[in-house]
This record gives C-alpha cells, structure tokens and sequence, in this order.
C-alpha cells in the first residue's frame, strides 16, 4: 500500500521519540573509528517544511519539546541538532524545518560512513534524490526496503545500522518484517536494527514475536516504548515503541536510563 506519507505526520511526538533513540544508537556507533553503513528502509522525503504540515502534529510534538527546552542531555543534544537545521530561531519560535531520520543520520555521517536510503513511493522518490543524491556517501534505492536489505547487507566494513520504519498500513506487516529479518541475519549476524512501531486501539502493530522467532535472548533485544500524555493522543494512537536488536552498550545505558526519566 502507498497512501502514507510521512510528511502528514514530521515532528509529531512518535517522531521526536524515534528521532532521539536514532541518535543515541549513532553517537555510540561513531565511537569507534570503523565505518558504518547505514540502512533506512523507508526513508520518506528526509526533510520537512513544517508551515505545511497538513495535520501540523508537529505542534505537540517537536513544537513543544523546542519551546519547554531540554531536560536531559539526550533532549539537549537532540535540540542542538535540530537548531542546525533552524538556524537563528529560539525557544518559542516557530520551527521551519524538521529534519526526518535521513537527514539526522546525513548530518552525523562521517568520510567513512555509507548511508543506503530506500523508498517505494513515486511521490517521494524526486524529493530523496533532489534532497541526497549529490552526497557521494549516499546511495538511493527506489524500491521496496525489505528487498533493498537482501543487497545491502552484510555491510562493507561488518558494521551496519538499519531502521525500518514502515507505515503498518498492512496488517501482515510484522510478518515480512520477521522474514526480511530472517533472511538479513543469515547473512550479517550482528547488525544492529531498529523498529518503529505504533502503539495504536485494537491493531497489532507490536513486534512481541521477533525475539522468539529469531531466537534473541535479553542481551540481544531491548524494548522501549513510551505512552503519550492525552493532549499528544494522534488518533487512536496512543504511543509508540522502538526495539533494537543487538542495542550497543552505551546506548543501552543512555536509553534505559532516559526512560526510567
């Protein structure tokens, strides 16, 4: 199915949670000097004018955080990323721009680092190569994401962070996210992978099954998930969650401490 488009919902709060987690998991990543090939698999258009926001989401989400100011270092390093991308604005300004998952992790990526985009839809496709395909260090692939893995993976170098942020239109959704998986950790053991998912009244959007059905015991597999207050309620969504196999250490340490915050 190709009727979502992330730009109806940038900045919302499932974004600014994702956002911070993505950061968190590539400032530990970067702290070895090795390469890193970076994987999205469903990467939207990577930067967002937020004046034209339809559904202007955004207002309880990124618009909030921005106004209220950091409460944590991890809130703090996440609002000094998104003032690159505002240059000159102050708390209780209006944001402009709203960098997606592609822009956060192109901004971070260092000479030896490769960032794979991948995406389906015809309407985003223009916007990902006018936006990202000058940058050498990035390649674009027009095409289903899960597909996309089977030729990216194992990554040059042996290290590799995907996010899969799919839009769960489908309800058989977890299960072609379980096969991708199980078809990329035959081939790269110890990627780390990162899932976006919703938490949302009477759909099943959890990813419960894939420590089972890939076999991962407590080490390998963190589960963060958060509960939006109820002005942050975006329809029947009422949270969201990011699970990561193979979390790195420090970011464990960070994330897990940030949520019991």
């Amino acid at each position: 199915m190709l009727s979502y488009r992330h730009g109806y919902h940038a900045g919302n709060p499932a974004d600014v949670f994702k956002h911070q987690v993505l950061l968190v998991l590539v400032r530990a990543m970067q702290d070895k000097p090795n390469g890193i090939q970076f994987v999205d698999t469903h990467a939207g258009p990577g930067l967002y004018d937020l004046s034209q926001a339809p559904r202007h989401e955004h207002v309880v989400g990124i618009q909030a955080l921005w106004d209220r100011g950091a409460r944590s270092p991890l809130e703090a390093d996440y609002l000094e990323l998104l003032a690159h991308f505002n240059p000159g604005l102050k708390a209780g300004d209006a944001l402009h721009t709203y960098p997606g998952s592609p822009a956060i992790m192109q901004h971070l990526l260092r000479r030896q680092d490769k960032l794979v985009l991948c995406e389906l839809h015809p309407a985003e496709q223009p916007l990902l190569a006018e936006r990202f395909g000058d940058d050498k260090r990035i390649e674009l692939r027009f095409q289903d994401g899960y597909q996309a893995l089977n030729k990216v993976w194992p990554p040059q170098g042996g290290r590799g962070l995907v996010l899969i942020d799919p839009s769960w239109e489908r309800a058989d959704e977890n299960a072609h996210l379980i096969r991708a998986l199980k078809s990329a950790f035959k081939r790269f053991a110890h990627g780390v992978v990162v899932i976006w998912y919703p938490v949302i009244d009477n759909k099943d959007c959890l990813p419960d099954r894939i420590p089972v059905e890939l076999g991962l015991n407590d080490e390998q597999w963190l589960d963060l998930r958060v509960t939006f207050p109820e002005n942050q309620h975006l329809g029947r969504m009422h949270g969201c969650g990011m699970a990561i196999i193979h979390c790195p250490w420090r970011a464990r340490a960070v994330l897990v401490e940030h949520q019991k915050g």
